[in-house]
């Protein structure tokens, strides 16, 4: 996916409740609608060109694409005002440049054929009352497993290392799926945060 040079590329800035993320906001579609692509290091950005760049900044701990946003993850010792706008200033170039942020982008569907219908459930629960709240807040949650009453889920962009993504996660999704589905579900844990 890429910009055209032809189309203005216009970048706003929203803060999220993770202090250390910073949502950048484009005018366009980056990817498909409910794709998403998290880059926790550098050496998972191979097929992503603007994240690889934006890892070159000493500070930028993380980077997350999701349908209209970037979310950049930065080191705790920095603080955003002496960074934004080096960020924002070189998300831009890139866009304006027409260059594409993906490289070969696979992406993953979540529903697969051989879900339980206790698996589709909580699939339909996270998509329709979950995804887009973590969403607003530059982030993303998936699917990863269900066993014997516990979920896992897979969270992303922002959500990942938030100080509050623990209280998000009980209070929130694990409330909502135990309230949803008391017979079923148990627990939610957050799988590789």
């Amino acid at each position: 996916m890429s910009a055209t040079k032809d189309i203005p590329v216009n970048i706003y800035l929203e803060s999220n409740p993770n202090p250390n993320s910073l949502k950048f906001v484009a005018n366009f579609m980056l990817l498909p609608e409910g794709a998403s692509q998290d880059f926790p290091d550098i050496e998972s950005a191979e097929n992503a060109p603007l994240a690889k760049e934006l890892f070159q900044y000493p500070y930028v701990k993380r980077v997350f694409y999701m349908s209209n946003f970037i979310t950049v993850t930065k080191d705790e010792n920095v603080e955003w005002q002496e960074v934004q706008n080096e960020v924002k200033k070189h998300i831009v170039d890139f866009l304006q440049a027409g260059k594409q942020i993906l490289i070969q982008a696979e992406f993953n569907n979540e529903a697969s054929e051989g879900d339980t219908e206790i698996e589709i459930k909580i699939k339909e629960i996270l998509d329709e009352y979950i995804r887009p709240a973590v969403e607003q807040d530059g982030g993303a949650i998936s699917f990863h497993s269900f066993d014997e009453g516990k979920v896992k889920v897979l969270l992303q962009g922002a959500c990942s290392g938030c100080p509050s993504s623990t209280l998000t996660l009980k209070a929130g999704i694990e409330n909502l799926l135990k309230r949803m589905l008391p017979n079923d579900v148990t627990e939610v844990e957050a799988e590789g945060v």
